[in-house]
């Protein structure tokens, strides 16, 4: 029974997992979990609202970024998405697939050098990254519809996400990197920072291969699409391209016009 109150506090994940499943917002499931892991360990509402209440202002430098919105936003009303997106066309050599993949390396090397604040969602993704990726990706001869844009900023974000979690675990002053420190000195297993950081290297090498493979597989099935809409548009008889003598036209069948005579 005791050890089974032992893992009662593991409820707050099983919180996280249901909330992510409903698609409810992250913030307030994070809280919440928080707040039945707190209760399930046997502290009361105050102590788990002082410990939330520390944590956040030991980590307000976290929210530093917060900084660059305005300026982003302003950007943005200048039209710096336009821009950019009007400007990534002019450059005939590069591709969907080699933008997003010199992204990958460039955000995993500066990860892995702790220089993770550098690019984000909010600082290079969205402003920058998804529409010179929208633009590359018009390169194909025809505009996307919105289901295309929807996908290309995903894998846009997903690319910023994968460069900056495996790359950062390369970094031996990261927190996780002397978490996995304690833990193993705990056991009375001595090791260092950096054996621990280059164990993560062979793990983003592979993570930066595998997804510059979904980064090519992904172009090709976005010029594919565009191929097949392409050949489709050209057929006859489709309102775009009619049919050779199949013209409408306002003038009367010259075959009625010889009855009405007769």
């Amino acid at each position: 029974m005791t050890t089974l109150l032992h893992y009662l506090p593991l409820l707050g994940v099983l919180v996280v997992v249901a909330g992510f499943a409903l698609r409810f917002n992250p913030v307030p499931v994070v809280v919440v979990a928080g707040i039945v892991s707190g209760l399930a360990a046997g502290k009361s509402i105050g102590d788990i609202l002082a410990l939330l209440g520390t944590s956040f202002v030991s980590e307000r430098a976290l929210l530093l970024y917060v900084l660059t919105l305005p300026a982003i936003g302003v950007l943005e009303r200048a039209g710096l998405r336009e821009h950019v997106g009007n400007w990534i066309t002019t450059l005939k050599g590069l591709t969907f697939s080699r933008l997003l993949i010199v992204y990958l390396a460039i955000r995993q090397i500066l990860a892995m050098v702790g220089l993770t604040d550098v690019a984000g969602h909010a600082q290079t993704v969205r402003p920058l990254l998804a529409p010179m990726a929208e633009g590359a990706a018009e390169k194909r001869g025809t505009a996307l519809d919105q289901n295309e844009r929807n996908d290309i900023r995903a894998f846009s974000a997903a690319t910023d996400n994968i460069g900056r979690f495996f790359g950062e675990d390369v970094f031996i002053a990261l927190g996780a990197v002397l978490l996995i420190q304690g833990f193993y000195a705990q056991h009375g297993i001595e090791l260092q920072p950096l054996q621990i950081a280059l164990w993560a290297l062979p793990t983003a090498i592979a993570a930066f291969i595998i997804h510059a493979i979904r980064t090519v597989l992904f172009a090709r099935r976005i010029g594919t699409i565009a191929q097949t809409v392409t050949i489709t548009s050209s057929r006859p008889g489709n309102g775009r391209n009619p049919v050779p003598g199949m013209e409408k036209t306002n003038a009367p069948d010259s075959r009625l016009r010889r009855n009405d005579e007769v």
